[in-house]
């Protein structure tokens, strides 16, 4: 009854409902353009290509687009190469002052980073896409393709391609903007969820209809799913709790009053870092396989065969020390403990036990060591747990990636942070539904 109380609570409110219409509205056109193929492909010929991409990394990247790269679709590369624009433009925010210098002016400065980010992901998409229609022509047979493979047809495709991703950038951010959540985080979770139906189907009939295992090893499976669900949340929500307290101090407002130091809390998350870690891991793990694949000797095939199978050994011992360490470079970039010492200076406020300033900082720096390690250690073993459910279960690849990685945690971080931006409506709006006690306010028009 108090879920449906909230729902009731949702829809009386005008601008979150709209809000809500318009990101499913959104999202419906997104999911409606990759089913839209290539011009000049025949998709009865898709076969092969869905072959291509049932495992693996290839597989993997299938997941993230909703299906859109083993359909051939105007979609194919999905909102990909924006991601990977925005994780060059922060990593170039380090080292290049031009843009540090961005991120100090504002909005303007954000809007400036923006747009560099929109013309790198139009960069990336020229370079990926060439790279996506050599794959068509070496995957599917010589009649799935209309027009022949003539530069006519390559040019045409790369420039839909680019259209596309810039198109599902632009539905990213008018998500943000008009609708509820991250659009672009939303697109990946979306595209992740709608493949989600199709791997549960094929692990059913797979334990059912051909005696592996039977119903009871897909309520095993379910639990153990739920379970892991469980551990993601509260991997995404875990933080360490620094008190800090605030100097007396005396405040005039028409009158003379004591304010009296408050103790607050300065949250430090247990994975800072969220999904970037295993992402950047698993853009190393391309470059083993495609260096050995250069050589035919023996031992460079024993390397591609070993860097190419994502639920292998080999594979996941390298992705699991990569993400820990990588989950100490970039909690270290983007939590800036020295500007949090500063501004807990400037604004009268101090760990107990702890000067303000250097020792303060040093003290930050120290704690999120301490926490980043298990955080790291967790994250990775999440990040591999797929891999060792195919081994322990035999479960296969296409459920096995949504036991964990960057799937799973995708899944949970955008759910989370979705619901919170619905539950500050409903606090702004009404106590029902999400407090057990209290009288609902009147909306605000």
């Amino acid at each position: 009854m108090k879920f449906i109380n909230t729902l009731k609570n949702i829809w009386k409110i005008e601008e979150l409902k709209n809000r809500i219409l318009v990101t499913l509205g959104l999202l419906l056109v997104y999911r409606f353009g990759a089913q839209v193929v290539l011009p000049g492909i025949d998709a009865s010929q898709l076969a092969n290509l869905a072959t291509q991409t049932d495992g693996g990394l290839l597989g993997l990247l299938n997941a993230f687009t909703g299906g859109a790269f083993s359909n051939a679709s105007v979609f194919a590369l999905g909102i990909m190469p924006y991601i990977s624009a925005s994780i060059v433009v922060q990593l170039m925010g380090i080292a290049v002052p031009y843009l540090q210098k961005l991120q100090k002016e504002g909005e303007s400065g954000r809007r400036r980073i923006n747009q560099i980010t929109r013309w790198l992901t139009i960069a990336i998409t020229l370079v990926q896409g060439p790279g996506y229609i050599y794959n068509l022509f070496a995957t599917l047979p010589s009649g799935a393709f209309l027009l022949g493979s003539t530069v006519t047809f390559v040019a045409s495709s790369v420039i839909i391609l680019t259209t596309g991703t810039i198109f599902a950038m632009w539905l990213g951010e008018k998500i943000t903007d008009k609708g509820i959540g991250n659009g672009i985080s939303l697109l990946i979770m979306v595209g992740i969820i709608a493949t989600l139906p199709q791997a549960f189907i094929q692990e059913f009939a797979s334990r059912v209809f051909e005696s592996n295992g039977g119903m009871i090893m897909i309520l095993i499976e379910l639990v153990i799913w739920f379970v892991i669900i469980l551990a993601s949340v509260m991997l995404v929500m875990a933080v360490r709790q620094i008190p800090v307290q605030y100097a007396r101090r005396t405040a005039t407002g028409g009158y003379e009053k004591n304010v009296f130091g408050s103790r607050q809390y300065i949250p430090l998350k247990l994975n800072a870092s969220g999904v970037m870690p295993i992402i950047f891991a698993q853009a190393i793990m391309f470059i083993p396989a495609a260096v050995a694949g250069l050589s035919q000797s023996e031992t460079a095939q024993g390397v591609t065969a070993a860097f190419s199978d994502i639920f292998g050994f080999w594979y996941n011992l390298v992705f699991a020390v990569l993400i820990i360490i990588f989950t100490y470079f970039y909690t270290a970039i983007t939590v800036p403990t020295n500007k949090m010492a500063d501004d807990l200076k400037r604004s009268g406020g101090f760990i107990p036990g702890i000067r303000p300033g250097s020792e303060t900082s040093e003290f930050l720096d120290r704690i999120m060591s301490q926490i980043t390690l298990p955080g790291s250690v967790f994250l990775a073993l999440i990040a591999v747990f797929p891999a060792i459910i195919v081994s322990l279960l035999g479960v296969q690849a296409g459920w096995a990636l949504f036991f964990g990685g960057t799937s799973l945690l995708i899944m949970v971080g955008v759910a989370i942070d979705t619901m919170q931006q619905v539950n500050s409506y409903l606090l702004n709006r009404h106590y029902d539904g999400l407090m057990k006690t209290g009288k609902n306010r009147k909306a605000v028009a």
